[in-house]
């Protein structure tokens, strides 16, 4: 008995190593002036899935299918099909499971990719996966129907994803990102591509060097960067952190505080409810309904609504070298005000408010203006600069 076990006993253990890996299928036909090999295969249904190939893109779908089915197209730009064959033996696509994850994998054996060469993997996947990680060295990653955790990474090709359940981590060489609906953190970085970002339920964090980036919506604020890209956020339900080498920034519906610089472009924002910084080299700024502002520019001009949105107010200071500034200020707004204009000739400050007080100093050659007063009873202090332009004091229209 004890010799029958040992003789059964590694029959069994091949057996069971066996159905760890997928049973593949592949079928070779000609396209047009070129040959394609298509491989499909499936595995188990587990918690987690890990895409790894070399080159091609890959599209991953979930849906409600207990397990995963994958299908690879290899395409090779060539006339012989005996050299198609010696080529596709090349590029070796391996599915197996090991432990709670399901591997597929693509990769050349022994040389470099050729050069008229395509792929592309398509995988189904049960929807209620917990992780699914995607790397390609080159191709484009999409991504929809997972409800767990998406990892995505490209050497430069563009990435899609949405309808994810729970965060996303994004990274490309050089290529676009678009999000569609997603629920956790974005963690979201390209070398030089564009971001858009339609809904997410968490944090998001945009980084690229050279692209613009959009927000449509973000549940708990957002923090981006780009090295010289526009920016732009419609809605954000918590700080706002925004940093462009040079271009525009838009920003709408902002339910916290906003920090913002560009090294030269324009910045506009709709509403805050939380102090905002603001700062650009040499563009023009607008604040169009905020509790409290820092606002500076090199050369353009400031224009800034100041309203009561309940929340915790904060000093105001706002400074440009060469432009105009406008303050509106909503009737309940308390503030002690104090204003000058360095450069007076040709220039002046005025006011709708008859406690804010205008005095001018020296004569048309070296004039310059100051004013100051309290409103309300006075508050917190809006300090009002420019080196040469107009300042005015207006009610809220």
């Amino acid at each position: 008995m004890k010799r029958a076990l040992q003789i059964v006993s590694p029959v069994i253990a091949l057996a069971l190593l066996a159905g760890l890996a997928a049973a593949q299928e592949t079928h070779i036909s000609r396209e047009g002036g070129a040959w394609a090999q298509e491989i499909t295969g499936s595995l188990s249904g587990v918690k987690n899935l890990r895409v790894k190939v070399a080159t091609g893109s890959v599209v991953v779908r979930g849906g409600q299918q207990q397990g995963i089915n994958y299908v690879a197209h290899i395409r090779f730009g060539t006339s012989s099909e005996e050299e198609a064959r010696r080529q596709f033996e090349e590029y070796k696509v391996t599915a197996y499971v090991r432990g709670d994850t399901a591997w597929i994998v693509g990769d050349w054996q022994g040389r470099r990719q050729p050069r008229h060469c395509s792929s592309e993997f398509s995988v189904m996947v049960p929807r209620e996966m917990t992780l699914v990680k995607l790397e390609t060295e080159g191709g484009s990653v999409d991504a929809t129907g997972v409800a767990g955790h998406v990892e995505a990474d490209s050497g430069g090709g563009s990435i899609h994803v949405d309808d994810i359940g729970n965060g996303v981590s994004a990274e490309t060489g050089g290529g676009s990102i678009s999000v569609g609906t997603v629920s956790g953190e974005l963690g979201l970085h390209t070398g030089g591509g564009s971001i858009d970002v339609r809904q997410a339920n968490g944090k998001v964090i945009a980084e690229t060097g050279g692209g613009s980036v959009e927000i449509h919506s973000g549940a708990q604020g957002a923090v981006v960067e780009t090295g010289g890209g526009s920016i732009g956020v419609q809605h954000a339900s918590g700080k706002v952190k925004a940093s462009t080498g040079g271009g525009s920034v838009e920003l709408a519906d902002i339910e916290g505080p906003v920090d913002v610089d560009t090294g030269g472009g324009s910045i506009h924002l709709t509403s805050a409810k939380g102090h905002v910084h603001a700062e650009t080299g040499g563009g023009g700024i607008q604040l169009m309904g905020v509790p409290s502002a820092t606002a500076e520019t090199g050369a353009g001009g400031i224009t800034v609504k100041l309203v009561n949105t309940g929340g915790e107010r904060h000093d105001s200071d706002l400074e440009t070298s060469a432009g105009d500034i406008t303050v509106y200020i909503a009737p309940d707004v308390a503030l002690n005000v104090w204003a000058s204009v360095d450069m007076g000739s040709g220039h002046h400050i005025t006011s709708d408010f008859p406690d804010i007080h205008i005095h001018s100093e020296g004569d048309w050659g070296s004039k310059s203006y100051s004013a100051e007063g309290k409103l309300n009873g006075g508050g917190p202090t809006l300090k009002v600069h420019t080196s040469s332009g107009d300042i005015n004091f207006r009610h809220e229209r």
